[in-house]
């Protein structure tokens, strides 16, 4: 039932619900931590299987500095071997892995792992992971704001050259285009400070599941639930689905990205 031509370019995800999953088999925290990492195996290489572009994986909140320093201590220590075990995966499957967030909070040597996997992963050029680490959307735009006044103080920048597109460029996300999917595990039904600006025309999807129980029935389902549903980007439907509007195959949203590409050049359409 899935359109192999009707997917997600880019598929965010908040793994939520590693605790609660423990709690209900009255296991300690980080017996959920360790399954949740077994979703994140099977997810990101369906993920590649599939042809996703960008797999980004909310694994760490700013927020999160607030739980007990044995459970951050574990879950560092955790993230650590995850990397190193994976790596080869990463290559074998053309990979490319980055982190967004302020991660120069991290131990230092979870950091220097970091940064080994992101260069050797470099090249990689079939899909991206990216774990969103010590990250915040506040924070995000707080420091995107703070490049900007750097740039303006020192005559980079105009404030006349200030639009969203150029603000977009000062987040952590840069070079990553907005997500199309976003799926929250765990029946939690909010977005808790993730991606704030990129979510504005993004997809939401919620699920009771686990996310240490969350497996590829379960993102295949998130997945048609996306493909049955229509985008717009502020248009009206006949705008979409005109049959004299040429549409590529592709992931969804190509037709109106190009509309309004077309719009924005002045060309001239019949409606």
């Amino acid at each position: 039932m899935i359109d192999p031509h009707n997917l997600p370019k880019h598929v965010a995800i908040i793994m939520d619900g590693n605790g609660r999953w423990a709690a209900q088999k009255n296991l300690p925290r980080i017996a959920g931590h360790r399954r949740g990492i077994q979703s994140v195996r099977e997810i990101v290489t369906f993920s590649r299987k599939l042809g996703i572009e960008a797999l980004t994986l909310f694994a760490f909140s700013n927020e999160n500095w607030n739980r007990p320093a044995p459970e951050i201590s574990q879950l560092m220590m955790l993230l650590e071997r995850y990397l190193k075990q994976e790596l080869k995966t990463m290559m074998e499957n053309e990979i490319r892995f980055r982190t967004i967030g302020q991660i120069e909070r991290l131990p230092s040597s979870v950091l220097r792992m970091i940064r080994s996997v992101e260069e050797k992963t470099e090249k990689n050029k079939r899909m991206t992971l990216i774990l969103a680490l010590s990250y915040g959307g506040r924070a995000e735009m707080v420091d995107a704001v703070r490049r900007m006044m750097e740039e303006f103080q020192e005559e980079k920048i105009s404030i006349k050259d200030l639009d969203e597109t150029l603000f977009s460029r000062y987040l952590y996300t840069q070079e990553i285009p907005d997500p199309d999917l976003m799926i929250r595990t765990s029946g939690e039904v909010r977005i808790s400070n993730f991606l704030l600006w990129q979510l504005a025309y993004t997809e939401l999807y919620f699920t009771k599941t686990f996310w240490p129980d969350f497996r590829r029935k379960d993102f295949l389902l998130a997945l048609l639930d996306y493909q049955g549903r229509e985008r717009r980007f502020g248009l009206v439907t006949e705008q979409v689905s005109h049959p004299g509007i040429p549409r590529k195959e592709g992931s969804p949203g190509t037709s109106v990205k190009r509309l309004l590409e077309d719009l924005q050049g002045g060309e001239e359409r019949e409606f």
